[in-house]
């Protein structure tokens, strides 16, 4: 029997690489849940580009709800951590673990993400998170450092090729914050 995965994806340049080498080992579905990109018009844009993937590659698709209150309660109180601060894991807890229940409530014997693809996004932290709510929903997590193996190198190429929009920064109000301060 064929083992179903389902992928929460951040958006597509982080994502495409990753479901095309997990469309071919598995009944593949990709779960956009992502309440902390700011402002909605970018969360928009992410999310086509994610659903213009998964069609051209004919990928089942699940778009979950926004939720950005949600997220904000979350991560109240760390305002002003930096990226990769301490606000970062609990927006992955939030994301991941809405994934593992829709994984264990949809029968899917093992989930994924694509979070640890950016560039900012270590492993390390993320992949623990993963393993945690795969004891509690009692399924598997696939954990990765998608990074590694010429990853990033062929989602660029992909990204490129498709015109695929890349967004500059990670998603999140603060994180977008920074990156004005930045350019300036």
């Amino acid at each position: 029997m064929p083992i179903k995965l389902l992928l929460h994806v951040c958006c597509a340049p982080c994502s495409i690489a990753v479901i095309d080498e997990l469309r071919s080992k598995y009944v593949l579905t990709v779960f956009f849940y992502n309440p902390n990109i700011y402002p909605e018009a970018e969360y928009l844009k992410r999310k086509a580009e994610v659903v213009r993937v998964c069609d051209e590659w004919q990928i089942s698709m699940v778009d979950a709800d926004y939720e950005s209150t949600k997220w904000d309660k979350a991560v109240a109180g760390l305002e002003h951590e930096p990226e990769m601060g301490e606000r970062c894991p609990v927006c992955f807890g939030l994301r991941l673990r809405r994934t593992a229940e829709y994984a264990a409530q949809h029968g899917f014997s093992l989930f994924a993400t694509s979070l640890t693809m950016g560039r900012n996004k270590k492993a390390e932290v993320i992949n623990p998170i993963g393993w945690a709510l795969a004891d509690e929903f009692g399924i598997k997590f696939y954990p990765e450092d998608w990074k590694k193996s010429g990853r990033q190198i062929k989602a660029k190429k992909l990204v490129e090729e498709r015109g695929i929009y890349r967004q500059n920064y990670c998603g999140c109000r603060y994180s977008q914050k920074k990156t004005v301060i930045r350019k300036q």
